[in-house]
């Protein structure tokens, strides 16, 4: 099997490419109400708890729809029709969201926001890693890359766009370039394949991918043993608890209490998701050299370090400079999970597994804004950079459980449970 995976010629690249940019998308629509959540808040007079809350709902929405739609992933298989599906429904609830004037409303539409989200990662993340065993870590890093230029060019362009428009009329204009992206991969991906063992497989994704009710209750069962599977989970949902909790409160602490401007806010937070730009790449190819687990345990030790010392110096002249660095780590461990998730787990449940995955960030991710909220309210807002560095200290813990990571050029058993 190794023999023949190393003899294989590269792939092309432009698949990865093509999905990156989709990916980009579903981080831009989010980082963009990050952005507008001071505004929001100020405008409706919310409470942090209340504030935290609009985003705990929409992960919990996003929390108890990620495993079936992992499921839908892997018993329907069409890849191109899921992701196009997921980048419109992402975007159209921010429409409804410009009609909102009190705090229910906005709650409904981030929620469907939640549920749209789903059904991306459970897609891409199988497609990409199966379509290129042997650089599994570095695809999926370039896949991470998508996200953080999103998250990155969202709060600068939409900063700059606050200065001559109201948070209303943002909302509605961002909706074009998903529906666009969306009719791209259609178009593009239509015979996308998901695993050609050699140029004369040329069965189509749909048809080759799903699986019978039987065949995936079988399957079901072993992946529900994975012991790998719940702690790579597990920790990456304590670093997700890190990174919405700051997402969140960053942008409130440098509005309220720092006193920046909306295009300011938007140069910091492009500043956070750069540097995360920066290391995706170099993370997943040290990765795929040095072992999930090595590069995994420096970023995380790191990141709680950067946070410390974020909390030593609130006031500092050089907080963004911090934001940088914190950035560089937090956002370095995102593609290196997905590929050790993806060397763990069955192929044929790649999609459960990714569902899985994402079920448990949202599930943990729902609880941190709302927690964050409840201190700042009692204690301060900057008490919430104590709250996010003990998160990633326990993401860390967990890591020290997992066996290191296997070789980066087979795919998990179906027998495998970790």
């Amino acid at each position: 099997m190794e023999q023949s995976i190393d003899a294989r010629p590269k792939r092309s690249l432009k698949e990865v490419w093509l999905i990156t940019v989709g990916h980009g998308l579903t981080h831009w629509y989010p980082a963009t109400f990050y952005l507008l959540l001071p505004i929001i808040g100020k405008e409706l007079g919310l409470t942090y708890t209340q504030i935290g809350f609009i985003i705990s709902f929409q992960y919990i929405a996003s929390s108890i729809s990620n495993i079936p739609g992992g499921m839908l992933v892997d018993m329907v298989g069409r890849k191109s029709l899921l992701m196009a599906t997921s980048l419109f429904w992402v975007g159209f609830p921010y429409v409804l969201m410009s009609l909102t004037q009190n705090y229910w409303f906005l709650l409904i539409c981030v929620a469907l926001v939640g549920i749209g989200n789903n059904l991306w990662h459970p897609t891409a993340i199988p497609t990409l890693s199966h379509n290129y065993p042997e650089r599994k870590g570095f695809v999926l890093s370039i896949h991470g890359m998508g996200a953080n230029i999103g998250d990155a060019l969202a709060p600068l362009a939409i900063g700059s766009i606050l200065t001559v428009l109201d948070w209303r009329q943002v909302v509605v204009f961002n909706v074009v370039p998903g529906v666009f992206m969306a009719f791209a991969i259609l178009y593009f991906l239509r015979n996308l394949y998901v695993s050609k063992k050699d140029k004369k497989d040329t069965t189509p994704a749909k048809d080759k991918d799903g699986m019978s009710f039987k065949e995936y209750r079988a399957g079901l069962g072993a992946l529900l043993k994975n012991r790998s599977l719940l702690i790579i989970s597990t920790s990456s949902g304590f670093r997700s608890m890190t990174q919405n909790a700051l997402n969140t409160f960053l942008p409130l602490y440098l509005f309220y209490e720092l006193d920046f401007t909306e295009a300011m806010l938007g140069v910091a937070l492009f500043v956070l998701q750069a540097a995360g730009l920066i290391a995706a790449p170099i993370s997943g190819s040290l990765s795929d050299r040095l072992g999930r687990k090595n590069i995994i345990t420096a970023s995380m030790v790191m990141t709680a370090a950067i946070l410390v010392v974020m909390a030593a110096f609130p006031q500092s002249k050089i907080f963004v400079v911090f934001i940088a660095v914190l950035g560089f780590f937090l956002y370095a461990i995102r593609p290196v999970m997905q590929a050790w998730l993806m060397e763990s787990t069955p192929k044929k449940m790649a999609g459960t597994s990714v569902g899985f995955l994402f079920g448990v960030q949202a599930l943990f991710s729902s609880l941190a804004p709302t927690a964050a909220g409840l201190i700042a309210d009692r204690f301060g807002l900057f008490s919430t950079f104590y709250f996010v560095a003990a998160t990633i200290i326990l993401a860390n813990l967990l890591i020290f459980f997992m066996p290191n990571s296997p070789s980066h050029k087979t795919d998990a058993s179906p027998s495998a449970t970790g």
